[in-house]
């Protein structure tokens, strides 16, 4: 359910600073909740139906440390949320993750998709993760310029990869590389 414009006032005009904390199955269903925001704009996913709470505690369950979702909340709002998850099941891939994060639509540019990143990519850092991957929208301009103001290159771009709402859609594809 979105943040109605008095939460979203209280949640920009609060003088406390949003934490970030670790996401369980009990927050699966305002996860799917601020998904299913982006599914329906279609902007920013290749879902096209939406999630249920039901399949995303199960995602969330399948997540050993360091892998997982966290979740950036103000008060008792949650503004957002972000995952590391593995790039393939194969072994020689152990110390590699995607990054995605997502927002409440009515929160977007204001800050709190780079701080989900940068947390992220501390907690891959700790958990001894060695490179990092996020694939965006070829036209969503915006995150794209976010992850790489966090230090991820680009890589290049998938041509005609994924196909929604009738049409073709291009994924760029970046990365970060972790040193030691």
């Amino acid at each position: 359910m979105a943040l109605t414009p008095e939460q979203i006032a209280a949640v920009t005009a609060s003088t406390d600073r949003p934490r970030i904390v670790d996401a369980g199955p009990a927050d699966a269903a305002v996860i799917a909740d601020i998904y299913n925001e982006s599914i329906a704009a279609g902007d920013s996913t290749m879902d096209e139906e939406p999630m249920s709470t039901e399949r995303q505690r199960a995602l969330i369950a399948a997540l050993a440390p360091p892998m997982g979702f966290v979740l950036l909340v103000a008060g008792e709002h949650a503004l957002g949320w972000g995952v590391l998850k593995p790039i393939s099941d194969r072994h020689g891939y152990r110390f590699a993750a995607e990054v995605s994060v997502f927002l409440r639509r009515s929160l977007r540019r204001r800050g709190y998709g780079g701080r989900l990143v940068e947390d992220l990519v501390a907690r891959a850092a700790d958990g001894g993760l060695h490179h990092l991957v996020a694939k965006i929208q070829a036209d969503n301009a915006p995150s794209i310029a976010l992850f790489e103001k966090l230090g991820f290159g680009l890589v290049g771009v998938q041509r005609e990869v994924g196909f929604k709402a009738g049409r073709w859609v291009d994924v760029a594809i970046l990365q970060r590389v972790l040193r030691d």
